[in-house]
């Protein structure tokens, strides 16, 4: 694979201000010719080899640029990608795949990638497909999602109710956003798993696991407010949602 030249002359490396990228390839030379080769430009490289430890990553750290490859150990690239973009998530997206066909570029930009680049590739073509996306600026703003006194901001992390910040845990923020996501809709626990839990898989140490979370969530959101917003809808799952527009809620 074309992935990298040789190693540019100190004098002939430009520096950029200090861009973060989140490099997703299980490949271990791919990965490390990709990192040698991004540091070299002056970028900022994290990598990740797996998709459940990418999606963790996107979904506590920041970055703005994401390249990923799309034939990933444990949930692939579109699933990583699809995922956080429900969660709010939108850090620029370039996918690094083989799948060259036509339904392929269209399911990944469907995902939500910015940009396609098929495998084999040369480094300056990448290069120049960084620089094309930092020049468009930053993603269109998503706004704060609100249920009757509670506000939540996904990209900034940062949730109120009645005007109060709420202290919320990495994953009690994930909770509360997959639940956001979907209100008033119910999310079952096996959602909750995909989305909040995505390198576990379903059991009883789980289920408890998510009980404990759900009950420390319901007091930090519901406490001292006359309406509940964390309900339980029974034998189904979860829903953020006032009373008067819930149905079997408690």
């Amino acid at each position: 694979m074309d992935l990298l030249p040789a190693a540019p002359p100190v004098s002939s490396i430009r520096m950029v201000s200090a861009m973060r990228l989140l490099v997703v390839e299980d490949e271990p030379k791919v990965a490390d010719a990709l990192r040698t080769g991004l540091e070299s430009e002056g970028y900022d490289v994290a990598v990740e080899t797996n998709g459940d430890a990418a999606f963790a990553r996107l979904a506590s750290d920041h970055f703005d640029l994401l390249l990923l490859d799309l034939t990933l150990p444990g949930r692939d690239g579109l699933d990583v990608l699809a995922s956080a973009r429900r969660l709010g998530i939108t850090t620029p997206a370039v996918a690094l795949t083989a799948r060259d066909t036509l339904e392929d570029r269209v399911a990944g930009l469907d995902a939500g990638a910015d940009d396609y680049l098929v495998k084999p590739f040369a480094f300056a073509e990448l290069l120049a497909r960084i620089r094309a996306i930092s020049r468009r600026g930053r993603p269109v703003e998503i706004d704060p999602l609100t249920i009757d006194t509670l506000t939540i901001d996904i990209p900034r992390r940062h949730v109120t109710r009645a005007d109060r910040v709420l202290d919320l845990t990495s994953t009690e923020f994930a909770l509360i956003a997959c639940l956001a996501r979907y209100a008033p809709g119910v999310v079952s626990r096996d959602m909750l798993i995909r989305e909040v839990w995505p390198d576990q898989s379903r059991s009883l140490t789980l289920d408890n696991v998510i009980d404990v979370h759900v009950s420390r969530l319901r007091r930090k959101v519901d406490a001292g407010h006359a309406v509940a917003l964390v309900r339980t809808v029974r034998g189904i799952g979860l829903a953020l949602r006032t009373e008067e527009n819930g149905e079997n809620g408690e």
